[in-house]
């Protein structure tokens, strides 16, 4: 009796060890392959130059949040950095709450043809806007 419910036992080990698992792929959505190749021509120091601002984009995720800095040219952080793609226009948003910005946006767009961002400044203290460009540093 033993020996068959040893028997048994191993068959049936020997059954589930074979039996195949199923595997669960890894599927990255077609979006994020699109947004992270849209979004891979960010990354780099941008300098608009009606003053010497800097914009230091180091890297976005497949979510369109940027780690970015800026500088005036003090360096000071984003409250809020990231970009969007609408069709083929790649959008960023800025938002500047440090330093005295108080609520200070750049609403800007990327053009692949110039290489530049370039869009409105929002400056809340004053409650002004200006048209800007950012220029990619080699």
């Amino acid at each position: 009796m033993k020996t068959a419910a040893a028997l048994y036992l191993s068959l049936f080990t020997v059954a589930i060890g074979t039996v195949p698992a199923t595997a669960v792929a890894q599927v990255v959505p077609k979006a994020a392959i699109q947004s992270e190749s849209a979004f891979s021509a960010l990354p780099g120091r941008w300098v608009r130059p009606d003053g010497g601002y800097v914009i230091n984009i180091r890297s976005i995720d497949a979510s369109g949040k940027l780690d970015a800095a800026y500088a005036n040219p003090n360096p000071l952080p984003f409250s809020r950095a990231e970009a969007t793609r609408e069709g083929n226009v790649i959008k960023l948003f800025f938002e500047l709450r440090a330093g005295g910005y108080n609520g200070s946006t750049y609403t800007l767009a990327y053009d692949p043809a110039a290489d530049v961002l370039k869009g409105v400044y929002y400056q809340a203290v004053a409650q002004q806007k200006f048209d800007v460009f950012f220029s990619r540093t080699k």
